[in-house]
């Protein structure tokens, strides 16, 4: 069985460490835990692991947020991955610094990445993991808030919750979104 795991992010130096790229966070821990590495593939980063014979295709599109589901529907077909083993993760206002929250479908919530996607491969019935990235910001301010770059208390903060989020995509892959929801959405 095939596993596709999207990290949403921005490319480019200017948006690295930034909160809004917290998916790109998310599987580049993947990768390491896995000591494996991306490569530069078709509409994205691309890095491949095995975990009790299934295969992770871990993706970071290079399409820019906006674009995602390019990247997403392209990986979906290359690689005959069903909508029910795409796990795409992103980042959230509405949660909590470091929070979980698996869903096995649901609507795009405003977020651009998942707009894109709901709307390039025509259905919301994949799953989605969002990551809080707090709401610490002034009001008119929540773009810079966004692309902007973590503080030092956020990055000490996020480190566990990375090394949880990678034991989460490794569950949803072995047991599933329900059983991993179950477990997860309550710590």
């Amino acid at each position: 069985m095939k596993y596709l795991i999207v990290g949403l992010g921005n490319i480019g130096d200017e948006y690295a460490d930034t909160r809004h790229n917290i998916g790109f966070i998310a599987v580049d821990a993947l990768a390491q835990n896995f000591k494996t590495s991306f490569e530069v593939g078709r509409l994205a980063s691309v890095a491949r692991m095995t975990l009790k014979g299934r295969t992770l295709v871990a993706i970071k599109p290079s399409t820019f947020m906006n674009l995602s589901g390019k990247a997403v529907r392209y990986w979906m077909q290359k690689e005959d991955i069903a909508k029910e083993n795409v796990l795409v993760i992103v980042d959230d206002l509405a949660l909590p610094l470091g929070a979980l929250r698996l869903k096995s479908k649901g609507s795009d919530g405003g977020h651009n990445g998942l707009i894109s996607i709901i709307e390039t491969i025509e259905t919301m019935d994949f799953a989605r993991l969002r990551i809080g990235i707090g709401n610490d910001f002034a009001k008119g301010y929540q773009v810079d808030y966004v692309l902007g770059r973590w503080t030092a208390e956020e990055t000490k903060a996020l480190i566990p919750r990375i090394e949880t989020t990678v034991e989460l995509i490794k569950s949803f892959v072995l047991i599933g979104t329900e059983r991993t929801m179950n477990f997860f959405n309550k710590r």
